[in-house]
């Protein structure tokens, strides 16, 4: 029972046989992991500046607000992810294999999880802010320029990445249960900060507006969410059988990882370039 439900969940047991969540179709391990370290590096560097200069050039309680917006705690997620996913790709680069596949399954149940939010939730950022939020005139700094561009575009580029260049498997389905439930926790975050520190992170938010506009805005996002959760899985299916079933680049391997054998179940000769 406890393996059909983490198979359910993308967590079947051997997880990850085939090293999907740390390989690619067409870069090497190595070159994978550095690239995922690189954008990791480049996020954590964006956040913790974005605090510095709020700190010292912005309203002191700008960065008591900083956790509040669903923008920052997405971003902070995607630093965390390539972090990780770069450590795991770097260990399975050097031995074959990766933690990921010896952790425990709830853990590796929220690392595709944790992946599914990364493909999923950096592109519905960007269609909020560009669509709802942006005024229609250019930021009037280099720094908010920078920043937004890093928060609100850059973003989908780093899901992009993950949906693109990696060999992962579509989302399950049942993810996006969590994904609405991830959502509906952040709308109670959002009034809980109204509650505490009397603004609320985003103006549609504010019931004075009307309760039928507020549920139009709530209804039309979770909307989006699952739209952009159905293109995503769409891509990386269309990826999958482009690369895969087509193009037979069946992936880069380790030397070491011995998956010649286990793949050749699945689609055939791989390549361990």
């Amino acid at each position: 029972m406890a393996r059909q439900m983490s198979a359910i969940f993308g967590a079947s047991q051997p997880f990850d046989p085939t090293h999907r969540y740390t390989t690619s179709w067409i870069l090497p391990p190595i070159v994978l992991a550095s690239l995922r370290i690189i954008l990791a590096i480049y996020a954590f560097t964006t956040t913790f500046f974005i605090l510095a200069w709020n700190g010292t050039h912005a309203p002191q309680d700008l960065n008591r607000r900083y956790f509040s917006y669903f923008t920052s705690l997405t971003y902070w997620g995607i630093a965390f992810y390539f972090l990780f996913s770069s450590l795991h790709t770097f260990r399975y680069t050097l031995t074959g294999t990766s933690w990921l596949q010896r952790w425990p399954v709830m853990l590796q149940v929220a690392h595709a999880v944790f992946h599914t939010s990364i493909v999923t939730f950096p592109v519905l950022v960007t269609v909020v802010f560009w669509a709802l939020l942006y005024s229609g005139v250019w930021f009037p700094t280099e720094f908010t320029a920078w920043s937004n561009t890093s928060q609100h575009a850059l973003n989908t580029v780093f899901a992009a990445v993950e949906i693109l260049l990696t060999r992962t498997l579509p989302p399950p389905l049942a993810h996006l249960p969590i994904l609405v439930l991830l959502l509906a926790l952040y709308l109670a975050l959002a009034y809980l900060t109204h509650a505490t520190q009397g603004f609320y992170p985003y103006s549609f938010l504010d019931p004075n507006g009307g309760s039928g506009r507020l549920a139009g805005y709530i209804l039309g996002i979770l909307a989006a969410a699952c739209v952009i959760f159905g293109i995503v899985w769409l891509i990386i299916w269309i990826r999958r059988w482009l690369t895969e079933s087509k193009l037979g680049m069946h992936g880069k391997f380790a030397k070491s990882s011995g998956v010649e054998d286990e793949e050749m179940s699945e689609f055939g000769r791989v390549s361990t370039k």
